[in-house]
């Protein structure tokens, strides 16, 4: 991303200094502080939702793998992916089940 360098720190602090005021100064570093860790926030749980919705495709795509076989002579990949996937379905319906 950005590599920004003590000189170049120094210059934006100079600047704000400038533009800001001492006064000002410290209140916009906390708020555009802030802001980037939001932002940063963000950007992460999208990045988890785009790495789940992969992971449900591919589990999706295996299952449909693994069905053209008859859920019989699975590669370790396919197996894994059909385990996960009936662990799943046991673990949603467990809250409902009446034991």
């Amino acid at each position: 991303m950005f590599d920004i360098g003590f000189f170049e720190l120094l210059i934006i602090a100079v600047v704000g200094l400038v533009v800001l005021g001492p006064e000002r100064l410290p209140g916009a570093i906390r708020s555009t502080m802030k802001t980037v860790r939001s932002i940063k926030g963000m950007a992460n749980g999208f990045r988890q939702e785009v790495e789940q919705q992969f992971k449900i495709h591919e589990l999706h795509e295996n299952l449909k793998k693994a069905e053209q076989q008859n859920l019989e002579n699975l590669s370790p990949e396919l197996q894994k992916s059909v385990d996960e996937l009936r662990d799943a379905a046991k673990s949603v319906q467990k809250p409902y089940s009446k034991e």
